[in-house]
């Protein structure tokens, strides 16, 4: 009865999964295939330009992987804005509170994932099937 008590805990203590998760380097927005690292600095009210974007999905904690607009840091429907008389290849502001923004600034060119080839590629096949589809009728009326 011992013994199997004591096969049981070790048992039970050496199929017990183990927990993981990334540790990421620092906060990140992704936007239009760019990386950029949010910064502590504040980025002013007048300095906002248009809205060029949001956070659209979250990276995955256990690989790493991401596609899109995604970040580390903010959560779905983040806003990413211009900052005016900055380019959007060197910063872009991104909202973190009710009228408040930090800067993030380029990183490096995101990398590549299948995921961002379906979502630029299959709207577009699907437009042009449609539009062959309704030649393909239009024709066929004709006869």
């Amino acid at each position: 009865m011992k013994r199997t008590l004591l096969f049981f805990i070790l048992f039970i203590l050496t199929i017990t999964s183990s927990v993981q998760a990334l540790s990421w380097a620092y906060p990140f927005v992704v936007w239009n295939g760019n990386v950029y690292e949010v910064k502590e600095e504040k980025v002013l009210a007048n300095e906002i330009g248009e809205k060029i974007g949001e956070v659209k999905t979250k990276p995955n904690d256990m690989t790493g992987d991401y596609y899109g607009n995604a970040s580390n840091a903010y959560p779905k429907g983040t806003k990413y804005f211009e900052i005016n008389n900055i380019s959007t290849k060197n910063a872009i502001a991104v909202e973190v509170g009710d009228n408040k923004w930090q800067k993030a600034v380029y990183v490096q060119q995101a990398p590549f994932h299948w995921m961002d080839i379906l979502t630029k590629i299959l709207p577009t096949l699907l437009l042009i099937a449609i539009v062959i589809i309704i030649l393909i009728r239009v024709k066929k009326r004709k006869k």
